[in-house]
């Protein structure tokens, strides 16, 4: 059985409208590569906040040197609103939004973990769920060794490029 369907990819400034093929178990896009989405269970601290997102951490992470990021040690993935579940905690999550409010910086109230944020930006394909990876509860060590980081230069707002230095992030 073959099935067609059309996606959106995000990755730093580019975006490209692809072609997914769904070709017996294997998704194959329209450049020939191997798509790796997963079902990713994620938690913050405590427990109270749970959540599901359905992740190709293949396709890439990034992390940003602006004072948020660089404070919270930010290394996140990007899925859109409809590949997120929350399961548990909404009520046990605070928001921090600050700036342009563009990005919602969630956090559980009562262990201050930050397990996601989101947000809308036009320039990376409009609403977004951020997933921070430290909050995973089933990744495999080697799939975070494995993605490809993409590296933000936020405290310059240069936000396409990387920042000159990156080793600390």
């Amino acid at each position: 059985m073959l099935s067609v369907a059309l996606c959106d990819t995000v990755f730093g400034n580019i975006r490209q409208r692809c072609i997914v093929i769904l070709a017996g178990t294997r998704l194959i896009d329209s450049c020939g590569e191997m798509l790796m989405k997963k079902t990713y269970q994620g938690s913050c601290h405590c427990g109270a906040v749970k959540f599901e997102a359905d992740i190709d951490l293949t396709q890439g992470t990034s992390k940003c040197n602006c004072s948020i990021c660089t404070k919270t040690r930010n290394w996140s993935a990007i899925a859109k609103p409809d590949a997120f579940r929350l399961l548990a905690g909404e009520d046990a999550l605070s928001d921090y939004s600050f700036g342009s409010n563009s990005a919602h910086h969630l956090f559980c109230r009562h262990c201050g973990v930050r397990p996601f944020g989101r947000g809308y930006i036009e320039q990376i394909g409009g609403a977004y769920v951020a997933v921070r990876l430290a909050s995973l509860d089933n990744v495999d060590p080697a799939e975070l060794v494995d993605a490809p980081v993409h590296y933000c230069d936020g405290r310059n707002n240069n936000w396409w490029n990387a920042p000159a230095e990156t080793r600390h992030l």
